[in-house]
């Protein structure tokens, strides 16, 4: 019970740090998109693969994306611009970063299929379940941090989750790929080969660190072609 309410709370305590990270990146950096897409990566590790740990991870970086833009625009109101396209790069940093999670998960399961192994047809099961939420839960956080604020960061908001919706994201496009890879894994069932020998989960953050390292380049982001929003226009 100890060691659970110890794991809550460092968990928390993560989290909190992760939306500060992002908002001192959106009140006071440069870089935003590269900054964010970095720091994302680094909040994903083997405990935080799950749907609800993306969905915490998620939030926390749109709540300091938030927080950041509010405060450079109380300290800046006629770089209203400029905030936009602050915002604009955070969120597509944002996307970038999911689109990794999800090539780290096919980079996962080609590795396992390459040695002849396989994971569980159970942690499969889950994991595809989770990745196909996963668009529409970047999609959803955004509109729900937009209804939690009002102004240019709420109507800024607002237009970069109705593009996401109308135009696609650089997550879902890589999820094309990904969720492919999942069918035939979950479909070689009855096949002999054998168990892998680690969980999905920890081969998959594996590839994570690697990409954020640098040792892997990883997809490409797709995301910067979605940038030209109507938003970052006007």
């Amino acid at each position: 019970m100890q060691n659970e309410t110890n794991n809550t709370t460092d968990t928390s305590d993560d989290l909190t740090a992760l939306e500060t990270e992002i908002r001192d990146a959106l009140a006071h950096g440069t870089h935003i998109q590269d900054t964010v897409h970095r720091i994302t990566l680094r909040a994903m590790n083997a405990n935080s693969l799950d749907l609800d740990s993306m969905r915490r991870i998620i939030t926390a970086v749109m709540q300091g994306v938030r927080d950041g833009a509010q405060h450079q625009l109380q300290h800046a109101s006629e770089q209203t611009h400029s905030a936009k396209s602050q915002i604009t790069e955070a969120v597509t940093g944002l996307d970038s970063a999911l689109a990794r999670f999800a090539e780290a998960s096919k980079l996962a399961l080609e590795e396992a299929a390459g040695r002849a192994q396989k994971f569980s047809d159970k942690e499969l099961s889950r994991s595809r379940s989770d990745l196909e939420s996963l668009e529409s839960l970047f999609v959803d956080t955004l509109q729900d941090t937009a209804k939690s604020t009002q102004g240019l960061v709420s109507s800024t908001l607002h237009d970069l989750g109705d593009h996401a919706r109308n135009n696609g994201t650089a997550v879902g496009a890589q999820l094309k790929e990904t969720l492919a890879i999942f069918t035939q894994q979950i479909s070689s069932v009855g096949h002999a080969q054998l168990e892998a020998g680690a969980h999905l989960a920890h081969a998959t953050a594996d590839f994570i660190n690697k990409i954020a390292n640098g040792v892997l380049d990883g997809v490409k982001d797709r995301g910067k072609d979605k940038t030209d929003t109507k938003t970052a226009d006007s």
